[in-house]
């Protein structure tokens, strides 16, 4: 496999719902298996599943392990490889000291959203910057995305996901998979 310095993120906490006030979302354990099968197709290094949640971090923990030290990954080895890559931490900046100390690089960090930032950046803008030796980490959140302190913190936002129509509320795991592609096959 090709060495990645490419990370995704998912954040459960802080995320805003339907009304912008900043919220805690729950695990939802299917994006755990699409994001994670999203992340060894395109070669990501890792995927953080975040949240401050004891009881969700448990549920996280319970499915992993099914699938990868369990009868799951006997059943089905490719899902057990996929899960392989998912970490469990409770806060994003635990994860990006967790990147920082297996990379041993500087951690660029990279804000998605499904609404327009002033300022976000195109896709090939960031393919570009995949270049340095800086490890990076695309963030994606739950319910109806990122909270603004979260998307703030980071060092920069891609540019959202449009379609052909003004609907534009995709599934994370549908966003993850659409923007990992447009960033290693360069679309």
């Amino acid at each position: 496999m090709l060495e990645s310095n490419l990370y995704v993120a998912l954040i459960h906490f802080p995320v805003i719902n339907k009304k912008d006030q900043p919220i805690g979302s729950a695990l939802t354990t299917i994006d755990l298996h699409d994001i994670a099968r999203a992340s060894i197709t395109f070669g990501i290094r890792g995927f953080y599943v975040i949240t401050p949640y004891e009881d969700q971090a448990t549920l996280a923990t319970q499915v992993i392990e099914h699938w990868t030290k369990g009868v799951g990954g006997k059943l089905n080895p490719d899902r057990k490889k996929a899960l392989e890559l998912i970490r469990v931490t409770k806060n994003f900046e635990e994860t990006v000291n967790l990147i920082e100390h297996e990379s041993k690089q500087p951690v660029v960090t990279i804000a998605t959203s499904a609404k327009k930032i002033p300022g976000s950046i195109a896709n090939e803008i960031f393919r570009q910057k995949l270049q340095n030796k800086a490890s990076h980490v695309l963030v994606f959140g739950t319910a109806w995305g990122l909270a603004d302190e979260l998307i703030d913190a980071c060092d920069f936002i891609l540019d959202p996901i449009y379609g052909n129509t003004d609907y534009n509320h995709l599934s994370v795991r549908s966003a993850v998979s659409i923007y990992l592609d447009r960033i290693r096959n360069g679309r």
